[in-house]
C-alpha cells in the first residue's frame, strides 16, 4: 500500500517504522496521539476518529487552518516558495516577521515557509519563545500541495488538541487506542538530545509517561503503543509493558567525537493483560 507522507519536515519523523507501528497498532474506535508531530502515523493508519494533540500550539494552529481553509492556505503558502523566496536575507526577514506575528492564520503561513526552508526542517525555539532555525541554503524547496490536501482530507474526521501528554491520555474514553511518540531519549544519560519545544522532555517526564501508559491499559482497558529508542533505560520505563519489539536500526545518530551510530528502536504495547 503506498505511503502518504506528511507535509511538513520533522526531526524523528516515523515514516520510516510505519510498516512496524501498523503492524503493532490494536484496533479501536478512536487513535489519540498525544505527540502528534508530523503526523505520520495519523495520515497512514484507519481510525473512525482521531484526538491528535501536541504541546506546540504553532502546529496544532497550523493543521486546524489546513483542516478548514485548505484551497485558501495553498493559494497563499505558494506564493512563498519561488526562487526569490529562497534567499537568506527573505528568510530572516520572515522569520522575524513570524516571531511578532499575531495574526493565527498568517503565522500558519509562515510557520510552513520556516519549516521547509530552514536547516534540516527543524522546529525549535529560544527560551523567549521565538523560533531561532537558521536558514537551510536547499536548492529548490519543496512545495507539498499533494500532502497538504491528504492531510485537509484526512483530518475532517480529527480533533487537533493543544495540550501536556498526560492531559490528553487522562482525557481518553474506552473504546480508544493510543499512540506515543515523545521526543526521543538520550541514548546515555550523558548524551546531549535537541529540545524540539522550549519544553525539553526530561527524564522524569519519560518516566512519567510509561506509568500514565500501565495504568491506562490496566484501568481503563486503553492499549498504548509508545515508540522510542532502545537503551537500558526506555527498557527499564517500559518492563511494565505486555509486548516489547526491537526494530533494527533504520537511522544513524551522531555523537560527538564518534562518529555516526546505528540505533535500534523500541516498540512497547501496553495492553493490561
Amino acid at each position: 500500500m503506498k505511503k502518504n507522507r506528511a507535509f511538513l519536515k520533522w526531526a524523528g519523523g516515523k515514516f520510516p517504522l510505519l510498516d512496524d507501528i501498523q503492524r503493532h497498532l490494536p484496533a479501536g474506535d478512536c487513535l489519540i496521539e498525544p505527540f502528534v508531530g508530523a503526523g505520520s502515523v495519523f495520515l497512514n493508519t484507519d481510525f473512525p476518529n482521531y484526538i491528535l494533540a501536541d504541546i506546540n500550539s504553532d502546529l496544532i494552529n497550523l493543521y486546524d487552518i489546513v483542516k478548514t481553509r485548505v484551497d485558501e492556505f495553498v493559494t497563499d503558502a505558494r506564493a512563498l516558495f519561488t526562487s526569490e523566496t529562497n534567499d537568506a536575507e527573505f528568510y530572516y526577514a520572515r522569520r522575524q516577521e513570524f516571531n511578532r506575528c499575531t495574526d493565527a492564520y498568517r503565522r500558519g503561513v509562515l510557520f510552513l515557509y520556516l519549516n521547509r526552508h530552514c536547516y534540516n526542517g527543524l522546529c525549535r525555539y529560544n527560551l523567549s519563545g521565538e523560533f531561532n532555525v537558521p536558514f537551510g541554503s536547499y536548492r529548490r524547496p519543496y512545495f507539498p500541495q499533494d500532502e497538504l490536501y491528504w492531510f485537509s482530507e484526512r483530518s475532517q474526521n480529527a480533533t487537533f488538541v493543544c495540550e501536556s501528554y498526560d492531559v490528553t491520555l487522562n482525557r481518553a474514553q474506552k473504546g480508544a487506542v493510543v499512540y506515543c511518540d515523545p521526543p526521543y531519549a538520550p541514548l546515555s544519560a550523558t548524551a546531549n538530545f535537541t529540545a524540539y519545544h522550549t519544553n525539553s522532555f526530561s527524564l522524569r517526564q519519560q518516566q512519567h509517561l510509561a506509568e500514565l501508559a500501565e495504568k491506562l491499559s490496566i484501568e481503563s482497558r486503553i492499549p498504548v503503543l509508545i515508540s522510542n529508542h532502545d537503551t537500558p533505560l526506555t527498557r527499564e520505563w517500559y518492563q511494565a509493558a505486555q509486548q516489547l519489539h526491537q526494530i533494527k536500526a533504520r537511522r544513524s545518530i551522531s555523537r560527538s567525537g564518534t562518529g555516526r551510530i546505528q540505533v535500534n528502536e523500541l516498540l512497547a504495547l501496553f495492553t493490561g493483560g
